[in-house]
């Protein structure tokens, strides 16, 4: 967006906002606002520049960022005939990259056993990059924790169906999952972990 030299009081100018920081000041002073007499004219530019920014949300890269599988009690427990108990873990981590960047991690372990003896185990981490600028602060925590999670989660069921497949085994299909239930329930564990 081009700038314009707009007199001492002003020393920028916005074409949608013609009249700048000058305007901003005498609407202050209508209203009976106190304005200091040394005020920093491009201060005051930053703060209405900032205030008519629009959201940005954008998915930079996802990508599979870490796997494996291990089949500790091959080939013996191959020949077994009884059914496996499977049992699935998620988690879902956030953290900075960059100023407004963030990478969100789903991360799912499957363990199947017979009796006590493991057939398999695989741990898998989906992780994405995202750009988030302009949001409020109390909408950082769900769209974290619910919309990127949801964005990120299919690679990793289709992922670890895959891995799985190559092991020779039937593929698993990871359920569906409520990520804004999930986030919730741990916003509600941490309330609950607070000192009174």
């Amino acid at each position: 967006t081009p700038w314009t030299a707009a007199g001492d009081l002003c020393p920028f100018r916005r074409p949608d906002f013609p009249g700048g920081v000058a305007e901003i000041i005498a609407a202050k002073a209508r209203r009976g606002t106190p304005v200091p007499w040394r005020v920093s004219a491009f201060s005051l530019f930053q703060k209405a520049l900032m205030a008519d920014q629009d959201p940005i949300f954008q998915i930079q890269r996802v990508y599979l960022k870490e796997a494996s599988l291990e089949q500790p009690n091959s080939p013996a427990i191959l020949l077994e005939q009884e059914q496996p108990s499977v049992d699935i873990q998620l988690g879902v981590e956030a953290n900075p990259v960059a100023d407004g960047v963030y990478e969100i991690c789903v991360t799912a372990t499957v363990q199947t056993k017979i009796k006590d003896k493991t057939v398999f185990l695989v741990e898998a981490k989906q992780a994405g990059i995202f750009e988030i600028r302009h949001l409020p602060q109390d909408q950082m925590g769900p769209i974290m924790g619910i919309a990127c999670p949801q964005i990120v989660y299919p690679y990793l069921r289709g992922n670890v169906a895959d891995l799985i497949q190559r092991a020779g085994f039937p593929p698993v299909h990871l359920a569906e999952i409520n990520f804004q239930a999930m986030y919730e329930q741990q916003q509600a564990q941490a309330a609950g972990q607070l000192p009174q």
